[in-house]
């Protein structure tokens, strides 16, 4: 693990490989860590995992609970770390990656979205914010069973691994502090969402979705693919939203394709 100030954060990223530069960000309630596979399995890239603001081991910073804050952040990190890069984003990630690929696509060389929704309805934003009440207090019965039920809910095959995953989920969540922040982010999504501004990707985008993700169904994948000038849709079978779980070799071989198709 090495850390990297970037502006009001200490960023904490893991690097294996060598080779094109691909930067890796993670989810909702996640860390670095759900991509240690693809990280030990993607050979001939140079990749680059690292812990959203105030999720893992990055310092939260001074927070506002905006899709453009943790897109900066993103910027920040290809600038000072990588330079231009392929990025890869799942769910959250995803959203981040696409704010970051409209902003500035001289770093963003092609995206790749996992599990992503550029705008989210109502029942969604209430969902949102009914998790940030709760993430007042990560230790709580109360915080720790919603989530639960929202990793088991995200979960389509690797139901037995369900202890593991929320210890995991919880771990990356800490304090709540980052968790709250990025939660807020989401659901602003839906006064204002992402969706528009897909019109200035010019950059090719890769967007994946799982035959069982409830969550992010195919009408949101939909939703990105039309507003994109330049996207491709591929399908991970046998995953929920938590594809990297369910099904992570699936995840591995979608990405070898998608990066190997546009050396």
């Amino acid at each position: 693990m090495t850390r990297v100030t970037i502006a009001d954060l200490e960023v904490a990223y893991t690097e294996t490989g060598s080779g094109r530069p691909v930067v890796l960000v993670h989810g909702l309630a996640e860390d670095r860590t759900t991509w240690e596979l693809q990280q030990s399995e993607l050979t001939g890239v140079h990749t680059y995992a690292y812990d959203l603001r105030g999720h893992g081991e990055t310092t939260l910073g001074e927070p506002d609970a905006t899709l453009e804050q943790l897109g900066r952040d993103l910027i920040g990190f290809l600038a000072e770390v990588t330079g231009p890069a392929v990025v890869v984003g799942f769910s959250l990630g995803g959203t981040v990656a696409l704010w970051a690929a409209a902003e500035r696509p001289d770093l963003v060389e092609r995206a790749v979205v996992l599990g992503t929704s550029s705008v989210v309805g109502r029942a969604a934003a209430e969902f949102y914010h009914a998790r940030i009440a709760t993430a007042a207090d990560t230790g709580s019965v109360e915080f720790r069973a919603a989530l639960r039920d929202d990793t088991a809910a995200a979960l389509s095959v690797a139901r037995d691994r369900l202890d593991d995953v929320v210890d995991a989920r919880l771990t990356a969540v800490g304090d709540g502090r980052g968790y709250t922040n990025a939660a807020g982010a989401m659901a602003g999504l839906h006064a204002a969402p992402l969706t528009p501004r897909l019109a200035d990707v010019r950059v090719h985008v890769d967007v994946v979705g799982a035959t069982g993700d409830t969550f992010c169904p195919p009408k949101a994948a939909r939703i990105i693919l039309e507003a994109l000038p330049d996207a491709e849709y591929h399908e991970i079978t046998d995953a929920g939203h938590l594809m990297n779980i369910d099904n992570p070799h699936g995840v591995t071989d979608v990405l070898r394709a998608t990066l190997n198709e546009r050396n």
